[in-house]
């Protein structure tokens, strides 16, 4: 089980990562953004003479490893950044994505890095690192990480920035879980007449306590129960729980109304939000991915990695399709390539690039 921090369990914490991750709004940004990469494919390019880089084939990245898609491998590499800041991945002879709480990262004193490898018996690691720590060149791994705040080799995950809010709101959720499991009774002050003797109150409390909230109770000596009132402090609760969720969405980048924590804000499009979530929560993670991969794999000179991030538009026909015709009408796309990208099959003269007969060159108009 892990913990929030170092000593958190001689600190009475009791909600450690793995609980404040059940939390509804914390695993719907790690869901949200892992998910959303995830679904994005890449491709191996080759550049060529004409500076327009071609799709080539590569069995790597089709498939990572004998146990993962191409979706979920990336989904896990990111899920790795967001929850633990670091993402090592073996390369060879599989790609795959491992757990940071096994690695120790070391530094000689050349200043040449290596990374300590312990793993268990059984592992979906290659048999030479069952159940032994193996230690490898920096140059057989590839390391991603989050903001490096105290080690340039160790980078601290926006759960980390999150875990604060996302337990208090735990804990308020825990604590309205066994308020309804007892019916949702509030506590009260039951009062009788002077008089009542000590072994008298402890035997009405019991008494009191130990029935069923939903049965009738009849209780003598002209006793009356008074509840604590709650209603003045359930809108304090939902205020705090709005403005934890929105405390947990920011080290994500997340607009809140992504992950249900608020409404679309009015005057607001969604597109508008969908394309700060792309630039502040999703680009820097498949810039450092491509990098990655681009230096990491071995590749020909020439030949780059790219993440097609056009699939985020795939449910958005309407945006989809103004972008298509734009780049049709601006000469940039023919209209082949773009009833492709509607799976549409290609027309008589659709793989001629064509502009509207007005356009002419800056200079003016040229003879012939």
């Amino acid at each position: 089980m892990l913990e929030p921090f170092a000593g958190a369990w001689q600190q009475g914490k009791s909600c450690d990562v793995t609980d404040a991750t059940a939390y509804p709004t914390l695993y719907a940004c790690l869901d949200r953004i892992s998910s959303d990469i995830g679904k994005l494919p890449w491709h191996v390019k080759q550049r060529g003479s004409d500076g327009v880089g071609r799709i080539v084939p590569n069995a790597k990245l089709e498939r990572p490893n004998g146990f993962q898609t191409p979706s979920q491998f990336r989904a896990s590499w990111v899920l790795a950044l967001l929850q633990q800041g670091n993402a090592v991945v073996l390369k060879a002879p599989d790609l795959i994505v491992l757990n940071w709480e096994r690695i120790t990262p070391l530094v000689s004193a050349g200043g040449e890095v290596f990374y300590r490898i312990a793993t268990p018996a059984h592992s979906l690691l290659p048999s030479q690192y069952h159940g032994r720590a193996v230690t490898v060149p920096a140059s057989e791994v590839m390391h991603d990480r989050r903001a490096c705040l105290y080690h340039e080799l160790i980078g601290v995950p926006p759960i980390t920035a999150a875990y604060l809010p996302a337990a208090k709101n735990w804990h308020i959720l825990d604590n309205a879980k066994t308020r309804f499991a007892k019916g949702n009774e509030l506590g009260g002050l039951l009062t009788v007449p002077a008089g009542l003797s000590d072994e008298d109150a402890a035997v009405l409390r019991e008494y009191w306590q130990s029935t069923d909230p939903q049965t009738i109770r009849v209780v003598g000596a002209d006793a009356k129960f008074t509840p604590f009132d709650g209603k003045s402090t359930d809108a304090q609760v939902v205020e705090q729980l709005q403005l934890s969720d929105k405390q947990i969405c920011a080290p994500f980048h997340v607009p809140p109304f992504l992950v249900g924590a608020e409404s679309l804000p009015s005057g607001q499009r969604p597109d508008q939000y969908l394309d700060t979530y792309f630039k502040l929560a999703l680009q820097h993670l498949i810039d450092g991915m491509e990098s990655l991969l681009t230096a990491g794999l071995g590749l020909p000179a020439g030949q780059y990695v790219e993440i097609d991030t056009s699939a985020l538009l795939r449910m958005d026909q309407a945006t989809r399709g103004a972008f298509y015709k734009d780049m049709v009408a601006g000469g940039i796309f023919t209209r082949n390539e773009a009833r492709k990208a509607f799976d549409l099959p290609p027309v008589d003269g659709g793989d001629v690039i064509t502009v509207q007969a007005q356009d002419v060159p800056l200079g003016g108009q040229t003879n012939g």
